[in-house]
């Protein structure tokens, strides 16, 4: 099981860099590169606010990589999203996915 910041949760960065993954009709998945204790976390958000998943990475180069691999883009580089969608607001909170760790599991992330 991952082990999530504590809460409430908002990064030290003013401006996080948020991505998004449309999965479904009006359902996203956010992402949130943050580091914790100097190291690469991407924490993975609902619309709610709510962590419900995190993957460490070695470096923020990975980080990256792993994300667009895995069909997420960069919130701020997309103003066709930004039309129609909103980060989830800080603080963050421990929140849970109806399907559970979907991508620390593997089974929705490679």
């Amino acid at each position: 099981m991952p082990h999530f910041p504590s809460t409430p949760f908002t990064p030290d960065d003013p401006n996080p860099s948020w991505w998004v993954k449309v999965v479904g009709m009006l359902q996203q998945n956010w992402a949130l590169p943050v580091l914790l204790a100097g190291k690469p976390v991407l924490l993975f958000v609902g619309d709610d606010a709510g962590i419900f998943d995190r993957i460490d990475f070695d470096d923020m180069r990975t980080l990256r990589d792993a994300l667009v691999n895995n069909g997420f883009v960069e919130f701020a580089h997309d103003p066709s999203l930004q039309d129609f969608l909103a980060p989830p607001a800080f603080p963050l909170s421990i929140g849970k996915h109806p399907n559970g760790f979907i991508y620390s599991s593997g089974r929705f992330w490679r």
